[in-house]
């Protein structure tokens, strides 16, 4: 199928709606009927500003760099940046055109 590699880039103390953005928009996603996302914190980022933000113990608690991605269809996409257009959430996103399918026996899936 096609469809787009949609990731949008937060950071850990983020909040929305009384929520990390990263768990409101896992949230969101499966009420819009997505059928599937990850959270990714990562180890070390900078954004636009330049400023590097790096795990260590109590230093910069919370401010790691977020990665929230999906796998969607056109239209699961569109909607879902109108969800956050409509919401007023500014975050920078990546859309990339995929090929995406399934492999394998779907017997054995629950094994």
């Amino acid at each position: 199928m096609k469809g787009f590699h949609l990731r949008l880039y937060t950071y850990e103390n983020r909040r929305h709606q009384g929520l990390p953005i990263y768990e409101w928009l896992l949230d969101r996603a499966r009420k819009l009927g997505i059928h599937g996302g990850s959270a990714f914190k990562a180890m070390s980022g900078f954004g636009r500003h330049g400023k590097l933000h790096e795990q260590h113990f109590f230093e910069l608690a919370g401010e790691e760099p977020v990665l929230v991605e999906f796998i969607v269809t056109p239209s699961e996409a569109d909607l879902l940046l109108e969800l956050l257009k409509a919401e007023e959430l500014r975050l920078f996103y990546a859309r990339q055109p995929i090929e995406y399918g399934v492999v394998g026996d779907p017997l054995m899936a629950d094994l």
